[in-house]
């Protein structure tokens, strides 16, 4: 019999954190250097200790990676979309990790041309993405990116699609996409700032000229980002600068790219714009003059500033405007109204405005990839949280929609008439109504017995809409209810919905999630030993802060790459991030923002008090929350709680915020995630 071992206990090394006059003691500052060979102990032996104490399921694990693999199709592909005169689509062979993507030149019976196979691309590399592609207006060049430390710093090239050639200029740091001007040999894309990571430049590059990359634009606001595109109409090249709350953009013709960019509208704080063209206009979603769900406005290419912007839509209180989609007879308009998702279609014309119809009350619905400017077919997506996912087109001269491709679900047990789904309602403390979506096998009875996963994210005007998961069958079938939270801090119900849960109003988000918590409990969904809750990065923040106030409504408690520390990482304008969310989370620089975050700021309030079971993950090299936060965090619950209940850490040594690479290697996350929440419940198969 395996001898027990105990919990890794981090050093003690204090330093003192002064703000305002009021001093933090952080006993694990010393965590946060990746080069620290001591750190690098800590982490293994955090990973060793949840390797036993888990040694026990690894079987299960195995069982159910097998179990949740064998329900995708392998040798699957994309439904293929045409650009430019070539049919584009991505597959995946079987028994390979990564997509190879292809394009066919007029027809889809033509030959195939392989543009990238990233099986042979990833050889060597523990972890590797592809990112953006870009093909060149004459269809003989692509601007391809690639990340294999898992941090988003994309290395930039240029690939000739006639003789396969990849040239051997290499631009380093970049965002990934890259954008052709309409002569074939400009690229335009964005670097990032070596220590924030943030987006901050745009540079210029001219295809085989021997002169260094030109910078076009810099953005030295460091809450801004900024990035680059090209309208859908191919007719300008557009830099776009983005604040949480704020945007401008300036514009270029694509004919004639070294012209100098022309400002569309100069920034006003609060002022968030986008644009699109079509013909000689440019329509503009907007929150101009109190537009606080958008609306939608028109102007002239000359004259862009926000005086010439005439209504096309106005704003409406209880519909939030999400997007447009712009086709040469129909303007596409993507809307949320109940917090669910409309898709609406206007002709040009004046003739048609209606909505395309949907019957359920639990369902996502969006646009797709809609490049070609004058395609009469809108492609679209639907699904549901018992509905797997269609890919449809719908013909805009017809009326009639042609399923393209419906999700399979390999392994032969599945059918969606098994399972239920629906939307209830929970009051929150100050009286608002909170929307839950559950999905559970049908026939299970409401006694408080059942195991139920509460799952919420609940920052950044985010919406987490119920949609179709095969990998979630292996906990419904099983006997778990599922349920998603649409807490404030999301859109999920307009643009309010999340203005009341950010800044001095976070406090929200983790009420809104403890009484939806409480109600689902109270009607016998579940009960506080079978109640389990989930969330990743801004949503491992809620965790965190649920288990501080309120412990002991939760069995076990999973937190996936969780920003923990919220104070110490919004002092520190050099990690990547920061600057860019003050409009989200407050500057703590300004005392009252420090207070209020410090009130609820996860590893600031560990308390010696009894946690619930927890499992948290991160990965060494994420850029988005460091993994620092999450090993501090765990550090100082194992030194303060005083329950005997499963505490495990899990760092991941070669990935970064969005896990493993590769299409099942996250699957071997889950399974971890899954086990862990099954043998809490006595589930050992």
């Amino acid at each position: 019999m395996k001898k027990d071992i105990q919990p890794p206990i981090a050093k003690k090394n204090p330093k003192e954190l002064m703000v305002h006059n009021d001093v933090r003691i952080d006993n694990y500052f010393w965590l946060n250097d990746r080069e620290d060979e001591e750190v690098i102990a800590y982490l293994n032996a955090e990973n060793e200790y949840t390797k036993h104490k888990m040694a026990h399921t690894e079987q299960f694990q195995k069982d159910l990676f097998e179990e949740m693999k064998s329900r995708i199709k392998e040798d699957d592909e994309s439904v293929p979309y045409k650009l430019n005169g070539y049919w584009y689509i991505t597959r995946y062979e079987i028994g390979k990790d990564y997509p190879v993507y292809t394009r066919k030149k007029g027809t889809l019976e033509a030959e195939e041309e392989i543009l990238f196979d990233c099986n042979e691309m990833a050889k060597g590399f523990s972890y590797f993405k592809l990112g953006g592609i870009s093909i060149s207006e004459d269809n003989t060049l692509v601007a391809f990116s690639t990340d294999t430390v898992s941090r988003r710093q994309y290395t930039l090239q240029v690939k000739n699609l006639i003789t396969g050639e990849v040239y051997e200029d290499k631009i380093l740091n970049t965002t990934g996409s890259a954008t052709w001007a309409n002569d074939n040999k400009t690229i335009f894309y964005t670097r990032k700032d070596e220590v924030t990571l943030r987006s901050d430049k745009v540079y210029k590059h001219k295809l085989h000229d021997n002169i260094e990359d030109v910078q076009v634009f810099h953005e030295d606001d460091e809450t801004y980002n900024t990035f680059v595109y090209k309208t859908k109409s191919n007719k300008f090249i557009v830099i776009g600068s983005a604040s949480t709350l704020t945007s401008e953009y300036r514009f270029v013709n694509a004919d004639t790219p070294d012209h100098e960019f022309k400002i569309f509208q100069e920034r006003i704080r609060e002022l968030d714009y986008a644009i699109a063209h079509y013909k000689d206009s440019f329509y503009v979603i907007t929150n101009a003059d109190g537009a606080t769900n958008f609306k939608l406005s028109k102007t002239n290419e000359i004259q862009t500033e926000i005086a010439y912007w005439e209504e096309v839509l106005p704003h409406r209180k209880d519909v939030l405007l999400e997007d447009i989609e712009i086709f040469k007879d129909y303007l596409v308009v993507s809307e949320r109204e109940n917090g669910l998702n409309n898709i609406r279609i206007i002709s040009w014309d004046g003739t048609e405005d209606y909505y395309l119809p949907f019957d359920s009350e639990t369902y996502t619905a969006n646009t797709g990839n809609n490049p070609d400017f004058d395609s009469d077919v809108l492609r679209y997506s639907y699904n549901s949280l018992t509905t797997p996912s269609s890919v449809i087109d719908y013909n805009f001269k017809t009326k009639e929609k042609d399923v393209k491709k419906e999700q399979q679900v390999l392994g032969g047990t599945f059918d969606k008439d098994n399972y239920t789904s629906d939307r209830v309602w929970a009051t929150a403390r100050d009286g608002v109504k909170v929307p839950v979506t559950l999905v559970h096998k049908k026939g299970l009875e409401m006694n408080g017995e059942n195991p139920l996963l509460l799952y919420a994210y609940g920052s950044y005007g985010s919406t987490i809409d119920p949609y179709f998961c095969t990998i979630r069958l292996s906990l419904l079938d099983r006997g778990f209810i599922y349920a998603i939270a649409h807490i404030r801090g999301g859109e999920y119900l307009g643009r309010d919905w999340y203005e009341n849960g950010k800044l001095l109003t976070k406090l929200n988000t983790f009420h809104d999630f403890i009484d939806c918590t409480k109600h689902l409990i109270s009607e016998k969904y579940t009960s506080e030993k079978h109640m389990y809750a989930y969330g990743g990065s801004a949503g491992g923040l809620l965790m965190g802060a649920i288990v501080n106030m309120n412990p002991e409504l939760y069995h076990g408690v999973l937190a996936a790459v969780p920003f923990v520390d919220v104070v110490t990482t919004m002092l520190d304008d050099t990690i990547p991030l920061t600057t860019g969310e003050y409009d989200e989370w407050g500057n703590p620089n300004e005392e009252a923002y420090y207070n209020y975050m410090k009130s609820y700021s996860p590893y600031d309030n560990v308390t010696a008090q009894t946690y619930p079971n927890m499992l948290v993950t991160t990965g060494l090299h994420d850029s988005q929350v460091q993994y620092w936060e999450p090993a501090k965090w765990v550090a100082k619950l194992r030194d303060l709680k005083t329950d005997e209940n499963l505490l495990l850490f899990q760092t991941d040594m070669e990935a970064g915020h969005g896990g493993a690479s590769g299409r099942f290697e996250s699957l071997k996350e889950v399974a971890l995630e899954y086990v862990f929440l099954l043998e809490l419940e006595g589930i050992t198969s």
